[in-house]
């Protein structure tokens, strides 16, 4: 089995690209320590491969996954092909999920979110450089908590923990 350290990011590449390069900005710019992989950067494998080649590529990328992060824009939720696979991939492998709301919202954003993770053991934030960090930090042993207490649902962040963070 593959040792997992990684991060793995889904998004919708089309319309939301920018909040990933925003992130990959932020990781060299104050050196934070997570280190993600971003599922829409395989070397041309895109354009020239099978639904069923992506999909074993990205497969072999979330074996090596420590923890899940979804970029939620406004149309992410319409999007099956690959980002609801990757959902559902993230889900079998019993990843620590953690949905970031592109449009601020600090809790489940039941507007945007995928049906397929609103009742789902994931934590959703805001997207912030800081409540990021500290989600990525805490949230693969919370997660691990939880499933023990057989805790489900989706959970969020009070605010005096973004007030803490200076948020």
């Amino acid at each position: 089995m593959a040792y997992r350290n990684k991060t793995y990011v889904a998004f919708d590449a089309d319309s939301d690209i920018r909040y990933y390069r925003l992130m990959t900005a932020w990781k060299q710019s104050d050196y934070s320590e997570f280190n993600f992989c971003n599922a829409h950067d395989l070397t041309n494998i895109w354009q020239y491969s099978s639904e069923e080649t992506i999909k074993r590529s990205l497969r072999e990328r979330l074996l090596n996954t420590k923890i899940f992060v979804l970029l939620v824009g406004e149309k992410t939720k319409f999007l099956y092909k690959f980002v609801k696979w990757e959902i559902e991939q993230a889900i079998k492998l019993d990843l620590p999920i953690i949905v970031v709301n592109l449009n601020g919202i600090r809790q489940i954003d039941n507007n945007n979110c995928p049906a397929i993770l609103r009742d789902k053991l994931a934590l959703h934030i805001s997207f912030n450089n800081k409540i990021l960090q500290k989600s990525l930090e805490e949230w693969a042993d919370i997660h691990s908590k939880y499933k023990r207490e057989g805790k489900s649902g989706p959970f969020h962040y009070n605010q005096l923990t973004y007030k803490g963070l200076g948020l």
